[in-house]
């Protein structure tokens, strides 16, 4: 068959079958993508509020948004990412677009470049956005696929945390750390019912259990990430970003985690 043909015949059967398959499987991405066509309105093309949200709360939604971009741009040392925002007023909204009715925002990326953070107007605040904000900056220094493949779940959320400060509001390294420690002692009941990382390492595990389960993620992701930071520092976090992207390991680029954290718990000990 002509080569031409079997592309033309690519494109009439196996490309409307492929965008169907992506469509059943992950609604919110195709949802996202066709904001521009939705009935959310945007002044700028970046940030589009939901139906009922009045004209009056954009200005302060948006000086909401723009420091938490301020905090993304410090601590990356430069904010490469530009994420569509898109603020949902209720949770049917905040369900399509998020493919969950849980939490007071989400991120998405995709292979293809675009991204996405998806807001509850009624929860959402500097912490949240930037939180979210974090996920897609990692995405575009790293690489979605590197990111997606490469880098488990404890770490992008507890890089994540270094910008929420909803848990911990220190923001000096080595206070960060030990409030971190604190915490992660309260629900790990001083180290006896604790997590390890390599059981956090996918969405799935960092998330799939009760609410106590996630929290005690998040404290030892939090106390992890802030432990490595205080000794690496922010050149360190450039450094394990760009040898990432350039093909290294998580493990070469990240070197080893901290088993002083579990010294003295009596699971460790055992």
């Amino acid at each position: 068959m002509n080569p031409r043909r079997k592309v033309a015949r690519f494109f009439l059967t196996g490309l409307p079958i492929l965008l169907g398959s992506l469509f059943f499987l992950y609604p919110q991405i195709f949802y996202c993508e066709l904001i521009a066509f939705s009935d959310f309105k945007s002044t700028d093309n970046k940030v589009y509020f939901g139906p009922g949200i009045g004209r009056d709360k954009y200005k302060t939604l948006k000086s909401t948004i723009a420091l938490a971009e301020a905090r993304i741009d410090s601590f990356y040392q430069c904010k490469k990412s530009n994420p569509k925002i898109i603020v949902c007023r209720t949770p049917q909204q905040y369900q399509k677009y998020c493919s969950s009715t849980e939490g007071a925002g989400c991120s998405i990326g995709t292979p293809w470049g675009s991204s996405y953070v998806i807001l509850n107007a009624q929860g959402m605040n500097i912490d949240v956005i930037a939180h979210e904000m974090s996920h897609i900056e990692l995405l575009k220094r790293v690489g979605w696929w590197r990111t997606t493949t490469g880098i488990p779940q404890w770490f992008n959320e507890g890089l994540a945390l270094m910008l929420d400060r909803r848990f911990v509001s220190h923001t000096t390294p080595r206070e960060r750390y030990r409030a971190y420690r604190y915490e992660w002692r309260y629900y790990t009941r001083d180290g006896r019912d604790l997590l390890l990382l390599k059981d956090i390492s996918t969405m799935r595990e960092f998330f799939g259990g009760d609410q106590r389960h996630v929290m005690t993620a998040y404290m030892t992701a939090g106390m992890e990430v802030s432990y490595w930071l205080l000794g690496h520092g922010d050149a360190g976090l450039q450094r394990f970003m760009e040898q990432m992207r350039e093909g290294a390991s998580f493990e070469e680029a990240y070197g080893p985690a901290g088993p002083h954290h579990f010294k003295g718990s009596k699971k460790i000990s055992e």
